[in-house]
């Protein structure tokens, strides 16, 4: 563990020689990863790229990462396949109830981020599409 930075010594410095002693010491030879490339940036920032990587690798689904504004616009357009696997238009009618409430939800409690403008999915609609879509074959 280091020491608290000296008085008077600008910040830049005290980091750098803290780098500079720790590589003296050996303490950054042999890390997992030395002398493999960097990924390739997708033009997003760094730290964003490898919070995606990682979470994708994970098996997990990013969507989790999203505003909750933009989380709801997405699930309303991810609503289709989603439903596509369901059997019982029970079960449909259940799924699109529930997405409508949380959208309820998120305008009664004023979401932070980015403004919400995804409207209620009307549920007789996307029911008559979820039967044309399993009478096709």
């Amino acid at each position: 563990m280091t020491g608290r930075k000296p008085p008077k010594v600008s910040f830049r410095w005290w980091v750098d020689r803290q780098i500079s002693e720790a590589k003296d010491r050996g303490e950054f030879d042999d890390l997992p990863g030395t002398g493999k490339p960097l990924p390739p940036p997708t033009g997003n920032d760094a730290a964003t790229d490898w919070v995606l990587r990682r979470v994708r690798a994970e098996g997990h689904d990013t969507a989790a990462l999203l505003p909750p504004a933009l989380a709801l616009k997405r699930e309303v357009q991810d609503l289709p396949g989603k439903l596509a696997g369901e059997r019982t238009e029970r079960r449909v009618r259940e799924l699109v109830e529930d997405l409508n409430e949380r959208i309820r939800q998120a305008y009664r409690n004023h979401l932070s981020g980015p403004p919400l403008t995804v409207a209620l999915v009307d549920v007789e609609e996307t029911l008559e599409d979820w039967r044309r879509s399993r009478a096709t074959p």
